[in-house]
């Protein structure tokens, strides 16, 4: 399955097709397709005349909110939170999971730290242990990984599907796999893969996925998700509730027949109100990458990226970072050079938008991009 990219770019990225930027920092911020700035823009004049505002206008913008997202990841709708970022889910998980005093939760060196203070904020609170497993070659070790599942009182394992310095994408389903014959929670960090490569959190075992929408999905700031599994719902309160986390709440003439029952679903997690402007561009975004395909859009992006693996290969200027397999990396590329400044400075001159981090320039090609995007980065960045 492909879709035509020139024409994807002259309808959703105006400013691509013409030539005034080559955007390659997905894995920092995505920008908005035409189509969610419309719909934000739409939002926004009727949030200045409040008059006009048809309830069924902002509801539908929640349940798409549930609905777009569950059909990306292969989930219930009622197994969807809307949140306002990653961490808020990584907290949900973290203040939601019944922990005991001396339980230890398992992660990687290398992590985002969205997925790191919760974990050491829960060890201050509750007792509860942070394992630290170290990289191997600034990796993350999937065996060791696996391995320090089996220690004590391990109850949990949290860890970034795809890792936001190196590129490096961890195999889901083996270490899904690996918690739930152990009876151990898994949590995934899914923002740097998402949006970039297919995700089945059936098939990967997840119980809490975190996501914030604003890089690789094309969404505003502030809107994100969260996916916690339909059997453990009931067995978790919610750590913040909010006024719509309850079906008493429901009915607006009824607001002071104060009941606290959360409904039996995802939107028990829900901290309302939502930016309703940025949901609908949201939506919209999402929409796009159902509308082309999540599996296209992955094979795109990954043949962007084996493109930047071909070029660095033989190379004595460079380093490749990220891993050259396919199935061990997503669309974001690191790359080490000898003067990182001189380089960051020659893509910036080039009218390249990327990112330095931890060592390495941060390539981050997405669905619109092309092998000429590419081209004129790299010649910038390693010329000779």
């Amino acid at each position: 399955m492909t879709y035509d990219v020139e024409a994807l770019r002259a309808r959703e990225f105006p400013w691509a097709a013409r030539g005034e930027r080559i955007y390659l920092d997905h894995a920092a911020t995505g920008p908005l397709p035409q189509r969610a700035r419309d719909a934000q823009a739409e939002a926004n004049a009727y949030r200045a005349e409040p008059w006009r505002i048809g309830f069924e206008y902002f509801w539908d913008a929640i349940v798409q909110g549930r609905e777009l997202p569950a059909r990306l990841i292969n989930a219930a709708p009622e197994e969807i939170a809307i949140t306002t970022n990653t961490s808020q889910g990584v907290n949900l998980a973290a203040r939601a999971l019944p922990f005991a005093p001396g339980d230890v939760v398992v992660t990687s060196a290398g992590e985002f730290p969205a997925n790191v203070y919760p974990w050491m904020a829960l060890e201050k609170a509750r007792g509860v242990s942070l394992h630290t497993v170290p990289m191997r070659d600034r990796l993350p070790d999937e065996d060791a990984i696996i391995a320090a599942l089996d220690l004590p009182r391990v109850r949990a394992l949290t860890v970034s599907w795809v890792s936001f310095a190196t590129g490096a994408r961890l195999d889901l389903e083996r270490l899904g796999r690996a918690c739930r014959e152990r009876g151990i929670w898994f949590v995934v960090d899914a923002i740097q893969g998402l949006g970039a490569a297919v995700l089945d959190v059936k098939a990967c075992h997840i119980d809490i996925l975190a996501n914030g929408t604003q890089k690789w999905l094309l969404s505003p700031w502030g809107t994100g998700f969260a996916y916690v599994r339909r059997e453990l719902i009931a067995e978790l309160d919610p750590p913040s509730v909010g006024w719509l986390s309850l079906p008493a709440s429901a009915d607006f003439t009824r607001f002071l027949d104060y009941d606290l029952t959360y409904y039996p679903d995802a939107r028990k997690f829900e901290v309302f109100t939502a930016p309703m402007h940025d949901l609908k561009a949201m939506d919209a975004s999402l929409g796009l990458f159902l509308e082309l395909g999540p599996a296209a859009v992955e094979a795109h992006v990954a043949s962007l990226a084996g493109h930047v693996v071909a070029w660095c290969e033989g190379r004595g200027d460079v380093r490749l970072i990220t891993p050259k397999q396919r199935a061990r990396r997503a669309g974001l590329m690191s790359i080490a050079v000898d003067d990182l400044p001189a380089a960051s400075a020659r893509l910036e001159a080039a009218g390249v938008s990327h990112t330095v981090r931890e060592g390495g320039i941060r390539l981050s090609p997405h669905l619109y991009n092309t092998t000429n995007d590419l081209d004129v980065a790299l010649a910038a960045l390693a010329p000779r």
